[in-house]
């Protein structure tokens, strides 16, 4: 099984009342976010993350803001998606440079192993996500229960990794490579309905590894990537979450990291 750390996860059901039967997946990502905005107290900075799950909480936040509920807050936003619905929603905006650490970071997960390492950047935001939630106090990690897999890689979906333009496929073909052990299929990612790549808000590549096995040791895994010239991150998230909230049918469950 593959590892990067060996933490204390401690769970605990904050709500076991049966939810109804007819929610739907965007209903239990809510759930998830709305819970995680309960950790947001005023004055603080907040990173405020990307995609189907996060902007839930970018919404929440906004509404206990124009509420009186929350004041003075700071949002560091992970991409510039995120960056024009928190403008849009009112929510005041810096980066790391103004505000170099984050009090508190929310954002989703394309996958989440039981030592709370994640798969992230499905949405190609994973280089601005890590630097924004690698710089908080604290990263709460919010999902609905679909995306708690066995193993990194274990949804069968991509692990992403973005890489510089230049010889994009013969990093591509370096990075298939690495992992052929573990049945790894490297392409690299293209716009919906075309043939032209993907490009990244900072201007790359994304290459998407699709492992048929565990890649084993994470943290070795991710020096093997990283090592490669013109890698510029990958996606998985080791040792960074601190707080994880699943939604599911049965309820909500928080799930805390420590060491």
């Amino acid at each position: 099984m593959g590892s990067a750390s060996n933490p204390l996860v401690t769970s605990s059901v904050v709500d076991d009342s049966p939810l109804p039967s007819n929610l739907t997946q965007d209903d239990l990502k809510k759930l998830a976010a709305y819970k995680a905005v309960e950790y947001v107290k005023s004055g603080m900075v907040v990173g405020l993350g990307t995609g189907s799950t996060a902007k839930h909480a970018v919404a929440r936040i906004s509404e206990l803001l124009r509420q009186g509920k929350l004041r003075d807050i700071i949002g560091i936003p992970t991409s510039t998606t995120t960056h024009e619905q928190a403008v849009s929603l009112g929510i005041p905006l810096s980066d790391l440079d103004s505000h170099p650490v984050v009090d508190l970071s929310i954002d989703g997960a394309d996958e989440v192993d039981p030592a709370l390492n994640l798969v992230k950047g499905r949405g190609g935001s994973l280089l601005r996500e890590k630097m924004v939630e690698g710089a908080s106090k604290k990263f709460v990690v919010i999902v609905d229960e679909s995306k708690l897999v066995k193993h990194i890689g274990g949804s069968g979906l991509a692990v992403p990794v973005e890489v510089v333009p230049f010889c994009c496929n013969f990093t591509r073909g370096k990075l298939e490579e690495l992992f052929r052990e573990a049945g790894c299929k490297a392409k690299l990612r293209v716009m919906s309905g075309g043939e032209a790549a993907a490009v990244t808000d900072n201007g790359n590549y994304v290459v998407d590894l699709y492992l048929e096995r565990d890649m084993g040791d994470l943290e070795a895994a991710s020096e093997k990537i990283l090592r490669l010239p013109g890698v510029v991150e990958h996606g998985m998230f080791l040792g960074i979450a601190t707080t994880l909230i699943v939604a599911g049918k049965s309820g909500v469950t928080v799930k805390d990291r420590f060491g």
